[in-house]
C-alpha cells in the first residue's frame, strides 16, 4: 500500500478548493434549510478531474472542523469515560449531556455540515459533469460523497437515535414535513453508502491522502459489527460480513502496524504505513482566512502555552479518568499510556518546553504540587494529538493550529474489528489479532480472549481518538444493561498522581485523598444515554419530535 503523506499537488487542490468554498462551513444555518452557503455549485466547475478531485477535498477537514475542534474528544471521550475535568466539558464527563450542551450543538451541525457538502458534491457530479471528466475520477469522487455521508450518519444515528436521511438539500428548501427515519432505515443507509465507495474506490489512492478501496472495506467492517446488534439481539450474518470485510483489508491492503505506537502522532508522520483513512489539515489555515481547514485540537488538550508556543494550551484541567487509567496492564511499560497521557517526569525528547522566565529545554512533565516531600499531579493531561511548538515541527504549529492528520481509520481498529467478529466462531484467530496490537503496546500476549479483553484493548488503544463512546453505542443496541453498568461504574473522578522521585521517575502511584469529596460516579440509563436533539434545531424543526418512519429507498441517492 502506498503511504497517505500530504504531497503538494493534494495541498494546492485542497486551498483551490478551500477558496471556491467561500464562506465558512462552520457558519451555516440550521441543518434543514440548506445548501451549505460554502458548496460548489457552478455549473462550468465540473469539466475536469482536478476540479473533481478540488471539489471533494474540503470532505478531507472544513466539513468536519466543528466536530473535530471540542466535541470530539467531548462527546467521543468525556461520555465514553476517558477524560474527566474540573470545569472543561463537565456535562458531557457527568453524563448530563442536555439540548444547550455546546458539543451537542457542534456535533449535530457538523455531521449535517458533511452530509450536506457530501450530497452537494454528488448531486452536482451527476447534474454537471464534463466530458473530459474520466469515469474512472467520475465514479471517485461519488465514492467519496458517500463514504463521508455515510460516516457523518454513523454518528448521527449512534448518537441521537433516529434522524433524517437527506440526500438533496436544494428539494429541503421547499419541503417543511421532513421527519426522522428509523435507526434501521439509517443504518441500511450508512451500508449501502460505504458498499458503493468499496466498489467504486481504487485500490491505489488516485492522491496521496485519498480514500481507497481499503478505507471503505474497513469502514464496513465496522459498521456491520456495530449494526449487528441493532434490534436487540446480534445477527451471525451481519458479523460474519464484518469479518469477511475487515479480513480483506487486513490481507490485501498492504497496511502494516506502525512498529513504535507513539510515532501515530507525530506530525512527521502523517500518512504513515498503518493509515487507512484520515482527515488532513493545514496549520495555518486560519490565518491565511480559511478557518476550519486545520487541526485546532492541541489548543484544548495541551495543559500550557509552554508546550505550544503561543497563548493556546487550554488543557491544564482536563485528564485521564481513574477508570481510564485503571485499565492499562502496566502504567510503566504499556506504551499507549505515555503517547496518550502524560504523568509527572515523563520525558518528551520531541517537544520543547520553554517555561516562564526559562529557557529552551525537552519536554519533562512538570510536578505542581508538593504533599510533604511527595510530588504529585493533580491531572494525567492530554499527549495524545499534542504535537509541541513550532519548532518541534518544521516550523508547522499556530495558535490554535496544527497539521496533525485526524485518524478516521487505522489498521489496528480493523485487526480488533476483526477479533471481536469472529470470537465466537474462532477465538484462536481472534486471541492473534489481539496479541498482535499487545505486542506492538509493549504488554503481555493474552493466553485466551474474551470480549471483555477485546473491549478493554479498544479502549486503551484509541483513548483520546473519539471512539471510546462508540463502544457504548455498539454495545447498548444489543446488551443496553451492560452498557449502563459499565458506564455508571466508571470513577470520573479526581485523584492525584504521585511520582516516586523527580526527575526520572520509575514508577507512579495513583491515589485518592481522603479529603477529596468530587463526584465520582454517575447515573445512566435509558433517559440519559442517548444525546437529545439539540434544542435550537426542535425548534426550526418541529418535526423532528414526531414518531420516525421508515425510509423510502426507492427515492434519492
Amino acid at each position: 500500500m502506498k503511504t497517505m503523506k500530504t504531497n503538494m499537488k493534494f495541498l494546492n487542490i485542497m486551498a483551490g478548493a478551500t477558496l471556491l468554498l467561500g464562506g465558512l462551513v462552520g457558519c451555516s444555518e440550521e441543518f434543514l434549510d440548506r445548501p451549505p452557503l460554502d458548496a460548489i455549485v457552478d455549473a462550468n466547475f465540473y469539466k475536469t478531474d482536478d476540479q473533481i478531485l478540488a471539489a471533494s477535498a474540503p470532505l478531507y477537514n472544513m466539513v468536519w472542523f466543528a466536530y473535530n475542534d471540542k466535541a470530539s474528544h467531548g462527546i467521543g471521550d468525556a461520555r465514553g469515560g476517558i477524560l474527566t475535568s474540573g470545569s472543561y466539558q463537565l456535562e458531557n464527563v457527568r453524563f448530563n449531556t442536555t439540548g444547550e450542551t455546546a458539543e451537542n450543538g457542534a456535533s449535530w451541525r457538523a455531521f449535517y455540515n458533511v452530509v450536506a457538502q457530501s450530497n452537494s458534491l454528488i448531486n452536482n457530479i451527476q447534474q454537471f459533469v464534463g466530458e473530459d471528466v474520466t469515469d474512472r475520477i467520475k465514479n471517485h469522487g461519488l465514492a467519496e460523497g458517500r463514504f463521508m455521508r455515510g460516516l457523518a450518519y454513523s454518528y448521527l444515528v449512534q448518537n441521537w437515535g433516529p434522524v433524517p436521511i437527506i440526500t438533496n438539500n436544494t428539494a429541503l428548501l421547499q419541503d417543511t414535513t421532513i421527519s426522522r427515519n428509523t435507526e434501521e432505515s439509517v443504518w441500511q443507509f450508512i451500508i449501502k453508502d460505504f458498499r458503493y465507495a468499496s466498489e467504486n474506490l481504487p485500490e491505489t489512492a488516485v492522491l496521496s491522502g485519498r480514500l481507497t478501496k481499503w478505507s471503505a472495506q474497513g469502514m464496513l467492517a465496522k459498521m456491520y459489527l456495530t449494526k449487528a446488534g441493532v434490534g436487540g439481539t446480534r445477527k451471525q450474518s451481519d458479523l460474519d460480513s464484518a469479518a469477511y470485510f475487515a479480513k480483506s483489508v487486513i490481507d490485501n491492503s498492504g497496511a502494516t502496524l506502525l512498529p513504535e505506537y507513539e510515532d501515530l502522532f507525530k506530525t512527521k508522520n502523517n500518512g504513515n504505513v498503518e493509515t487507512l483513512a484520515a482527515l488532513q489539515w493545514v496549520y495555518n489555515a486560519g490565518q491565511a482566512g480559511q478557518w476550519g481547514a486545520q487541526n485546532s485540537v492541541q489548543a484544548f488538550l495541551a495543559f500550557g502555552s509552554e508546550i505550544t508556543g503561543f497563548g493556546d494550551g487550554w488543557g491544564g484541567d482536563i485528564g485521564a479518568s481513574k477508570w481510564m487509567l485503571d485499565m492499562y496492564d502496566d502504567l510503566v511499560f504499556d506504551k499507549r499510556r505515555k503517547a496518550s497521557f502524560m504523568f509527572p517526569g515523563d520525558h518528551y525528547p520531541y517537544i520543547t518546553q520553554v517555561p516562564p522566565g526559562g529557557s529552551a529545554q525537552q519536554l519533562r512533565v512538570p510536578a505542581r504540587s508538593l504533599d510533604g516531600s511527595r510530588p504529585y499531579n493533580g491531572r494525567a493531561w492530554v499527549k495524545k494529538y499534542v504535537v509541541g511548538r513550532p519548532e518541534d515541527n518544521e516550523g508547522k504549529v499556530v495558535q490554535q493550529g496544527t497539521e496533525i492528520n485526524t485518524y478516521i481509520l487505522r489498521l489496528a481498529d480493523v485487526y480488533l474489528t476483526y477479533a471481536e467478529a469472529v470470537l465466537d466462531k474462532n477465538p484462536a484467530e481472534a486471541l492473534k489479532y489481539v496479541n498482535l496490537v499487545r505486542k506492538r503496546a509493549g504488554v503481555n500476549e493474552l493466553d485466551n480472549v474474551t470480549w471483555q479483553a477485546i473491549f478493554e484493548e479498544r479502549i486503551k488503544e484509541f483513548a483520546m481518538e473519539g471512539q471510546a463512546w462508540y463502544e457504548f453505542t455498539k454495545l447498548q443496541y444489543y446488551d443496553p444493561a451492560k452498557a449502563y453498568s459499565i458506564l455508571a461504574n466508571q470513577d470520573r473522578g479526581t485523584f492525584r498522581i504521585y511520582a516516586d522521585q523527580i526527575p526520572d521517575p520509575t514508577l507512579w502511584e495513583i491515589e485518592i485523598p481522603d479529603s477529596d469529596t468530587s463526584p465520582r460516579f454517575f447515573a445512566v440509563g435509558e433517559s440519559n444515554f442517548k444525546i437529545p436533539i439539540p434544542s435550537s434545531e426542535l425548534s426550526r424543526a418541529p418535526n423532528l419530535r414526531k414518531p420516525p418512519v421508515p425510509y423510502d429507498f426507492t427515492a434519492g441517492n
